[in-house]
């Protein structure tokens, strides 16, 4: 009798391991979002008729592949308890660059990527800089770097959109041929650097230091923790990221027209506060902003399928980023009670 006892402790200790491991591998928002994922495709595979095609799926899939990228290095931000505002004007700096060079100097790839990377890097450097050097908060700063990193874009433009960009990388361009299993490289590509990064959030000191500070700077900097450091190399990130985003942006050649990234500022911070991050700082995982942004893309593709008109895209959004902050405030403030 006490023997099986026993054994039925030993089965229950079991099955409370198994069901904390998976809360740690997955919380439950996340699940939410990957239901509503599921659920908003099966009504509008109900009520048209081109949302499932292969066509259109792969469309989808690859506009958000920018947006997990980038949303990646936002999701480092916000858990830090910052934002960053002006990846959309960083965005329009590098693809104008970087597609003018493609086009006059015939670069290639390499020295493309590392020109791209680079010039992200500098740019969010220079937002890390005001904002722990002057303790300027990051939303002031980064709005304000978003109006000038816009400028720069604009006289590096001059009078006209940048045509003519050849295809340098088609890899992780929007064709058919750059796709394995139907799914496009570039979002494979982004699906894995938002794996790396929740490993190194989860399980790498330096990377539990992000939720350290967006907790609690002051404590984390008692803790030993190099707030700076560490809100350079968030800031750095994001921007090395906006670079590569740029170049996925930039996959199939074309054109580069002067409104690039306008308004993409405000997707890739739905996709993470709706992912789960706090926007107050102190938690939040790159999975959880991959299932948003894969969220954000499918309501974007819905308001084309169901013929509705795009400014009801914007309108979404953003009602989408007051619920989750709304309940988010909501959560912290449970928290604060206990």
């Amino acid at each position: 009798m006490t023997h099986k006892m026993n054994d039925d402790k030993s089965h229950n200790v079991v099955l409370q391991r198994r069901a904390f491991d998976f809360q740690e591998y997955i919380s439950g928002q996340e699940i939410v979002i990957l239901l509503t994922i599921i659920l908003a495709w099966i009504l509008l595979g109900s009520v048209t008729d081109t949302f499932f095609t292969i066509g259109n799926l792969k469309t989808v899939l690859y506009f958000v592949a920018p947006l997990i990228v980038i949303g990646i290095g936002m999701t480092a931000v916000i858990a830090s308890a910052g934002i960053d505002v002006s990846v959309g004007s960083q965005l329009a700096v590098i693809m104008v660059v970087v597609g003018q060079l493609l086009r006059d100097y015939h670069l290639n790839g390499w020295m493309a990527l590392g020109i791209a990377l680079g010039i992200g890097a500098v740019l969010g450097a220079f937002n890390a800089f005001l904002i722990t050097s002057f303790s300027i908060h990051p939303m002031i700063v980064t709005f304000g770097t978003l109006n000038l990193y816009r400028f720069i874009a604009l006289q590096i433009f001059g009078d006209e959109q940048v045509s003519g960009i050849p295809a340098t990388f088609g890899i992780i361009g929007g064709s058919s041929d750059s796709s394995v299993f139907g799914i496009p490289n570039a979002t494979w590509i982004a699906v894995f650097l938002g794996a790396l990064m929740w490993v190194y959030m989860k399980y790498w000191a330096t990377g539990r230091h992000i939720y350290a500070i967006g907790g609690n700077p002051d404590a984390a900097r008692l803790a030993g923790v190099k707030v700076k450091v560490r809100l350079y190399q968030v800031y750095i990130l994001t921007g090395v990221l906006v670079g590569f985003a740029a170049l996925i942006s930039l996959g199939s050649g074309g054109l580069v027209q002067q409104n690039v990234g306008i308004g993409l500022e405000m997707q890739v911070i739905a996709a993470v506060v709706i992912g789960g991050t706090s926007i107050v700082g102190g938690r939040g995982t790159p999975l959880g902003t991959v299932l948003g942004a894969i969220l954000v893309g499918t309501l974007s593709s819905a308001i084309t399928h169901l013929g509705w008109p795009n400014e009801l895209t914007n309108l979404f959004i953003g009602v989408c980023i007051i619920i989750a902050v709304g309940f988010d405030l909501i959560r912290e403030r449970r928290r604060a009670r206990k």
